[in-house]
């Protein structure tokens, strides 16, 4: 019984920095406080950026900190309030980035946040979903209104929230555009891209695109006003746009960050199980190699998608 657990390996940071400040060591098994459930970590997915954030290590006593907010498994306890779920169920969902993650054998989460593990996907896949997914569809449908119809430009479109932003956008009826930075372009196209740009060989044209979603940042977002027509609109994943710039292109520019949303989880998750939204694994690490998971990122050959830290089988 999960519940007579009190000890469990972790995945933490003791100070503030990037993976080298990982290890995995033994940790208390979390208790869960009224409203929440304690899971029994499968899968966790990792955001490589997450050790910069600052939400990460906002909270009072945040530290060690344990990464990777993203998770699938069973519930193994559930706290007063928490009616919607029971010992046995397979769920996975979004952590608050001002909690503890899920690369640990157990983690607590408020129920709020969980829905229904997609039943067709492994929890590695499932676990994949949460962040990216919530992430494209708050900002294709929340954020950005896209109507049938519309052109939609997605930069970064083979990475883990950009591939499933273009999937997205063609399910909504957008005309999709996507760029890359990799030889995936029929990949790309494959997921409902009517174009594909390889910005290391292409030049981006000055199209008139109804919506653009940056992913990227930098100067991708500082060039994407540009590919905008006056009256569009730009949703920018990576930081606030720069003041005045929106104005003078006359058009509007949005910054948001992801929130858990239990409605949309099981939305997504229904798309998945009716096989009409893919979710793409760029690899896998076991926790005792979870520091080695969020170096992945710089390795030669990396591949689209999430990588992924495997907890259980």
């Amino acid at each position: 019984m999960a519940a007579a657990v009190t000890g469990m390996k972790a995945l933490r940071a003791h100070r503030r920095g990037g993976p080298e400040q990982l290890v995995v060591e033994p940790a208390p098994v979390p208790v869960p406080a009224a409203g929440e459930v304690l899971v029994a970590v499968h899968a966790a997915a990792t955001t490589f950026d997450e050790l910069t954030w600052d939400e990460t290590w906002t909270r009072v006593s945040r530290t060690p900190v344990i990464p990777s907010h993203e998770v699938s498994g069973v519930v193994a306890e559930v706290a007063t309030g928490a009616a919607d779920f029971t010992p046995g169920d397979e769920v996975y969902g979004l952590i608050g980035f001002d909690r503890d993650g899920a690369a640990a054998e157990f983690v607590c989460v408020p129920a709020t946040d969980l829905a229904v593990k997609p039943a067709t996907v492994s929890h590695t896949v499932a676990a994949a979903l949460p962040l990216a997914g919530l992430t494209a569809l708050q900002a294709l449908v929340d954020h950005a209104g896209v109507r049938p119809g519309e052109s939609v430009l997605v930069h970064g479109g083979a990475g883990g929230v950009g591939a499933l932003t273009v999937q997205l956008a063609a399910m909504l009826g957008a005309r999709v555009i996507a760029t890359v930075r990799s030889d995936v372009g029929d990949l790309v196209r494959g997921w409902g891209a009517v174009r594909v740009i390889d910005v290391r060989t292409e030049e981006l044209d000055d199209a008139a695109y109804d919506v653009v979603i940056d992913t990227v940042g930098g100067e991708t977002l500082d060039r994407s006003f540009r590919l905008l027509r006056r009256g569009g609109r730009l949703v920018t994943l990576s930081a606030p746009p720069p003041a005045g710039r929106a104005d003078e292109y006359g058009v509007t520019a949005t910054f948001f960050i992801v929130t858990p949303n239990r409605e949309q989880l099981a939305e997504l998750a229904r798309l998945v199980d009716g096989d009409r939204l893919h979710v793409e694994i760029a690899g896998t690490f076991p926790l005792e190699r979870g520091r080695e998971a969020f170096e992945s990122r710089n390795r030669p050959g990396h591949r689209p998608g999430k990588t992924v830290i495997v907890v259980r089988d």
